[in-house]
């Protein structure tokens, strides 16, 4: 087993791939980065660059004809990626790493009472427990996560979209989990409803010392939660460090591009600025940097050399590209 210091994940060069009629798509290449024990991580980039491949690699849950051509998934210290899919069921999924899938309005099953869903997670994991110490545990995690235990007998269609997402959680923690996924947690809540869901996973991280991924496009969910973040581009990390020095300094022209567009309610009023052109065709995708017919910087090389993630200064700050 692994030691404290060991991240509890990390990716080393993961490239996957999905197979079509037109070829291999390129949805995530050369992926790299690391998830220390009890912190948070958001992974933000447009829709289509690879953030949910990330997640159902890691959990290798990927769609047929996806596959993961290379690279190591370490989680706890072991390299999951040779692992068979019974082993991940009984040792990995849910116990060791849970996920909350985008849309939590169509998560769960409509027909099914949300105790009995949660109940159903916690015994085809843990065969030992009986029917009543689940029911018992369900209410204590639905009380965790701010629902009333009395509604464990309601059906989905009876709660709120931000009762479903909460619901969504605590069923996500129904197995004690080491590490928890997020895929856009906010999609389709109001501002207000989303606010208090990124506030109920700030606590829960606190309380159960989680470890988290948070997947989103949107720059303010991640800065609430986390205190890493990948910059994610055409299936490749653009840029990596902590929430403030990536926020402060950004040094991709990717990510001072998604700063740019960003509004602030500080400060004197400006003109928001787009990023021009459209993301890449990962059956295609163009040779050196991906961004570089977009970027108002290219060079030479940049059509030539894809950049490797290299560190700069003295903190934990890691860029790809050949500015620097």
């Amino acid at each position: 087993m692994s030691n404290m210091s060991t991240p509890i994940l990390k990716l080393d060069g993961v490239s996957t791939n999905y197979q079509t009629l037109r070829g291999w798509v390129r949805a995530t290449e050369n992926v790299s980065f690391e998830i220390a024990r009890g912190e948070a991580m958001g992974l933000v980039g447009e829709s289509g660059c690879g953030k949910t491949t990330i997640a159902l690699s890691i959990l290798k849950i990927l769609p047929p004809g996806a596959k993961i051509r290379k690279g190591k998934i370490l989680f706890d210290g072991a390299d999951i990626v040779p692992f068979s899919d019974s082993k991940m069921r009984k040792e990995i999924r849910w116990k060791g790493i849970s996920i909350i899938f985008q849309g939590a309005m169509n998560a769960m099953n409509p027909v099914f009472k949300v105790g009995d869903q949660i109940i159903e997670a916690i015994r085809l994991h843990e065969p030992d427990v009986s029917k009543e110490e689940a029911l018992k545990r369900t209410e204590a995690l639905l009380e965790m996560v701010g629902v009333e235990p009395s509604r464990v007998s309601n059906y989905p269609h009876e709660f709120s979209g931000g009762m479903r997402q909460r619901a969504l959680i605590a069923m996500a923690l129904a197995c004690n989990p080491k590490l928890l996924i997020a895929d856009e947690p906010g999609t389709a809540l109001d501002v207000i409803v989303q606010a208090q869901v990124l506030q109920l996973m700030r606590d829960l991280k606190e309380k159960l010392g989680l470890s988290m991924m948070m997947i989103s496009h949107d720059l303010s969910i991640v800065a609430e939660v986390c205190e890493k973040l990948a910059i994610m581009y055409a299936g490749n990390v653009a840029e990596y460090g902590d929430v403030e020095s990536v926020f402060k300094e950004p040094l991709h022209p990717y990510t001072q591009g998604l700063i740019k567009a960003f509004p602030t309610i500080k400060g004197e009023r400006q003109k928001l600025v787009s990023i021009p052109g459209q993301p890449p065709d990962l059956l295609n995708p163009p040779t050196g940097c991906k961004f570089h017919p977009r970027c108002p910087y290219a060079m030479d090389i940049c059509k030539k050399e894809n950049p490797q993630l290299k560190k700069q200064g003295p903190g934990e700050h890691y860029v790809a590209c050949h500015l620097y």
